[in-house]
């Protein structure tokens, strides 16, 4: 029988509640701003929206988001927006009208209480274009730029506490790429004249999405990318970011993707492990957390070519974008194409959301800030574009239809305790090969596992995924130290099959069911269903 043993006072560390985050890039056009909608309040933005964002509890939002930060530029997003230009995106390969930008996205980020992260651009923009952010947002002298903001309607700074510098600088179709040394040098210089405007706010260096060298991408330097950054920069970073993004197959098993958590924890290991090394010879004195801020798994097609799925690039430990990010069956040409059909989300990918989670918390000690990319949308034409927050191209009074991932990032947000617990766990194990990275793990626990504690209310909550696509496990779940004192509130996130998607007509295939089940002393026995993400809050002595 699967066994999952806890000593509540074996504690890993404490857990940033930044790990909560969400990356806003091509969802802002059409999904939060859509002033056409008769869903929208007299802003522009989409009330529903708001109202599922708030259930998340967000800790903060990443913006202008990822690939469109390298050639965004502020100025062009503030202003009375009948002025504002519209420009040609670089990035996404169409004109955006800039009607979001700076104040509105701030503005947002107070109506759902949680704190703006600012990307800056450090693609075809500079050091003093990212200074001059700084100063229109935070200044509060009598600067030109602070007075600017002030005629635009905002006397008080916005305080922004958290700045990226640039957005992939290591990937080969990156507007502005950058070497390890290029990227260093520029992140030197861009931080030190962004610090001097406000000497108080948190930089995110980018570290690297490009982890493989195959024929469509650049040589991956990776390690060399991080030991450069640390040391000529390792006093000016607060984090440093990695994008680790799952690229499954549609006709994947569920196995196969549930054999991802091994890959997460592998590459998040190495990289604590670098900076550990360089830290340590250059006598860097704070500590540097990871971001993960962009991370989702990409779901490539089968009928899509196993070589053309494989240029997309890979998701700190930033982990500033993260998510699930699934291609329909019937997708065609450019993979990463922002178009109508660009992607769906289904049961599997909410394991995988939930893994990512479980993942950060076994390694909450590094991994301080993480933003996932795709979450929830308003579904297209033919339901087939899910997106974070929405996307709604072609039918902007369209009802917001919440995707399977949404439903696993809500029940860790919600439920999540303060402390990471180390736990210990054994049962039934599998083997299986990564197609998208060529390789094999064994000894893979079908069962996920983490734990988190609330002292204070004396609650520890179990986070388990079942990563079995056809096996239920009965398992034991047991206390070293203390009792379980009452009921144990359990709540599944699950489906028919892991192809189950929610769509218009078939809205609720896929959300939360909640029991009680009343237990007492030191152990329990609790069958976690197949392909299901399961919390288990429970009241301990």
């Amino acid at each position: 029988m699967n066994q999952i043993r806890i000593d509540p006072e074996r504690i890993l560390s404490d857990i940033d509640r930044n790990i909560f985050g969400w990356h806003a890039e091509s969802e802002v056009y059409g999904g939060i701003y859509c002033p056409d909608s008769a869903l929208s309040d007299k802003d522009g933005l989409r009330s529903d929206v708001r109202a599922a964002l708030e259930r998340l509890k967000h800790s903060n939002v990443r913006f202008p988001g990822g690939n469109f930060a390298s050639s965004y530029h502020w100025i062009d997003g503030v202003g009375p927006r009948e002025k504002r230009p519209s420009r040609y995106s670089l990035s996404w390969r169409h004109t955006v009208s800039n009607h979001f930008g700076t104040n509105e996205f701030i503005q947002f980020c107070r109506k759902i209480n949680t704190e703006p992260y600012l990307l800056v651009n450090c693609g075809d923009g500079d050091m003093r274009e990212a200074a001059d952010w700084v100063e229109y947002c935070n200044g509060t002298g009598d600067t030109a730029l602070v007075t600017l903001r002030r005629e635009h309607g905002f006397e008080a700074p916005h305080k922004v506490k958290y700045w990226g510098v640039g957005n992939e600088v290591d990937g080969p179709g990156q507007v502005g790429r950058k070497t390890a040394q290029e990227y260093a040098r520029a992140f030197t210089e861009f931080s030190k004249v962004m610090k001097r405007v406000d000497p108080d706010i948190k930089l995110v260096a980018s570290g690297v999405c490009n982890w493989e060298d195959n024929r469509s991408h650049a040589q991956s330097d990776w390690v060399e990318r991080a030991q450069l950054m640390l040391e000529q920069a390792g006093d000016r970073i607060d984090y440093i970011s990695i994008h680790l993004l799952a690229h499954p197959y549609d006709n994947d098993p569920f196995e196969t993707i549930a054999a991802l958590a091994e890959d997460f924890n592998e590459r998040l290991s190495a990289y604590e492990g670098l900076i550990r090394a360089v830290t340590l010879e250059k006598s860097i004195k704070h500590a540097i957390g990871i971001a993960v801020d962009e991370y989702f798994a990409s779901r490539a097609p089968a009928v899509i070519n196993r070589d053309i799925a494989n240029r997309i690039p890979p998701v700190n430990i930033t982990r500033d974008e993260w998510g699930v990010m699934h291609l329909p069956e019937s997708g065609q040409g450019d993979v990463r194409s922002h178009g109508q059909g660009w992607m769906r989300s289904n049961l599997v990918d909410a394991a995988v959301t939930a893994l990512y989670l479980n993942a950060f918390i076994r390694h909450a000690h590094s991994v301080r800030l993480a933003n996932t990319s795709p979450m929830m949308g308003a579904t297209g034409t033919n339901n087939m574009m899910v997106r974070f927050i929405g996307a709604v191209k072609s039918r902007s009074d369209n009802p917001l239809v919440l995707p399977t991932i949404f439903y696993p990032f809500e029940l860790y947000s919600r439920t999540c305790g303060q402390l990471a617990l180390d736990v210990f766990w054994y049962g039934e194990t599998f083997a299986d090969t990564i197609a998208f990275r060529d390789r094999t793990y064994t000894g893979i626990r079908i069962l996920d596992v983490a734990a988190t504690l609330d002292k204070a209310r004396k609650q520890m909550v179990v986070y388990v995924v079942n990563q079995s696509g056809k096996q239920s496990m009965e398992t034991t779940i047991s206390l070293t130290s203390g009792q379980f004192t009452g009921n144990v509130r359990v709540s599944v996130v699950n489906g028919q099959e892991g192809k189950t998607e929610n769509t218009e007509e078939k809205p609720d295939q896929v959300g939360i069911r909640e029991a009680d089940l009343k237990v007492g002393g030191k152990s329990f026995t609790y069958t976690f269903e197949p392909h299901s993400v399961t919390a288990l809050v429970c009241a301990i002595s």
